[in-house]
């Protein structure tokens, strides 16, 4: 393993532990002593993302990461909430058994999880994933938010 610091190829490791869906393995880089960590994840099968256009492109854990995370910005989460919600997401997408997911099925499943978690990040995802026309589509979607769920619209 690479040090991140110097670069250096050889590195110990110092510890290991299971973590839900990977390994985190402590290290300590035998050129400059400095301590990082790493995380082994089994990677199963290669998910294919079909984009609304038709394109086609290889799913991208740190995508939907980044992408998690910027709506997340600046709120009260804890940090490994989004990390979590990630890792099921991805295990659940695994676990579909198929090899192209629609974006569109990522994004609802994304939604439905921020939606649960926190509302201002929920529409912060939804703004960008579903553009709202105007802006009496994002008032029906904020007043659609406050109603329990299961409640139909009056």
């Amino acid at each position: 393993m690479r040090c991140p610091y110097c670069h250096h190829q050889d590195s110990r490791v110092l510890d290991s532990r299971e973590v839900e869906s990977a390994v985190r393995r402590r290290r300590e880089c035998l050129s400059c002593g400095k301590r990082f960590t790493t995380y082994e994840r089994v990677e199963l099968m290669g998910l294919v993302v079909v984009k609304k256009d038709g394109r086609r492109e290889a799913f991208d854990r740190e995508k939907l990461l980044k992408g998690i995370r910027k709506a997340c910005e600046k709120r009260p989460l804890p940090t490994n909430r989004v990390e979590d919600m990630v890792n099921d997401l991805e295990t659940e997408l695994q676990q579909l058994g198929r090899a192209e997911v629609a974006s569109s099925e990522i994004g609802e499943r994304v939604m439905d999880r921020l939606r649960d978690l926190d509302e201002i990040a929920y529409i912060r995802f939804a703004s960008v994933y579903r553009p709202f026309s105007d802006l009496e589509s994002l008032k029906e979607e904020l007043r659609a938010l406050g109603k329990p769920a299961g409640s139909s619209p009056a």
